[in-house]
């Protein structure tokens, strides 16, 4: 009984190597972008949360720009690459019309770039329709994710957007 208690013992972690070592790590491709209607402002407020190296390898692949974000040497040109991107691949509409916003800047939280965004002087009684189109990275990762919430007086709806059904569309 106390052999087999030992050959136990010994045996668990050379189990758990070999078990180990069939699987492969599999990293995850999302983003997550909150809208909200600010109505002491008038305006959609939104956050946009991308991984870091993601972005990285986005402005490396498309632009050529070695940004190396979130470090001392960050390229003093990554906030005009990341605005340029994002201006290509994300889009919001009002009544079929494409909504003007104002890149307002990132920061960073541990491994996530968090980028601000502002669409001003909306007139939500105005507003029949709003589209989310949301090709975040889609480009670079077929598996990419971009999830959206929307918020605007006491309503919220949700979107899972991926490279194949990159737009959602609501009823304000």
């Amino acid at each position: 009984m106390k052999n087999l208690k030992k050959a136990k013992i010994m045996l668990l972690p050379l189990a758990m190597l070999l078990f180990l070592s069939f699987t492969s790590v599999h990293k995850f491709y999302v983003s997550v972008t909150n809208i909200a209607y600010a109505e002491k402002d008038n305006a959609f407020q939104i956050t946009s949360r991308v991984f870091i190296d993601d972005l990285d390898r986005l402005l490396e692949e498309r632009y050529g720009i070695n940004a190396q974000l979130d470090t001392p040497d960050e390229s003093k040109m990554a906030d005009a690459y990341i605005e340029k991107y994002f201006r290509s691949k994300f889009v919001v509409e009002f009544n079929g019309e494409p909504a003007t916003y104002t890149f307002l800047g990132k920061r960073y939280d541990t491994d996530v770039v968090i980028c601000y965004l502002e669409i001003p002087n909306v007139n939500l009684s105005e507003v029949k329709t709003m589209s989310v189109q949301n090709e975040i990275l889609t480009d670079l990762f077929d598996e990419q994710q971009n999830v959206v919430h929307v918020k605007w007086k006491e309503n919220k709806k949700s979107f899972v957007l991926i490279k194949e059904n990159n737009k959602g569309m609501l009823n304000l």
